[in-house]
C-alpha cells in the first residue's frame, strides 16, 4: 500500500492531530476529515488527513 492509499485508524489520526478521540469524530462528521467505513471500522485515508491540514493553513494564513 503507497503512502497516498495509507489508510490510518482514528488512533493514528489522533496522534498525529494530538486531539483527542471526540475531536477527531467531530472532524469526521462534520466532513472536514474524510473517511471510509469497513465493517465497524473507521478508516481516514492519509491524503484526506494531508488535504485536512493543508486547507486549515490556508485557512489561517488568509484570515
Amino acid at each position: 500500500m503507497t503512502a497516498s492509499t495509507e489508510l490510518l485508524t482514528v488512533p493514528q489520526v489522533m496522534a498525529r492531530l494530538q486531539l483527542g478521540r471526540t475531536a477527531v469524530y467531530d472532524l469526521i462528521r462534520s466532513r472536514q476529515l474524510a473517511s471510509i467505513t469497513l465493517g465497524r471500522a473507521r478508516r481516514i485515508p492519509a491524503y484526506a488527513l494531508t488535504d485536512f491540514i493543508r486547507t486549515r493553513l490556508e485557512q489561517e494564513a488568509a484570515a
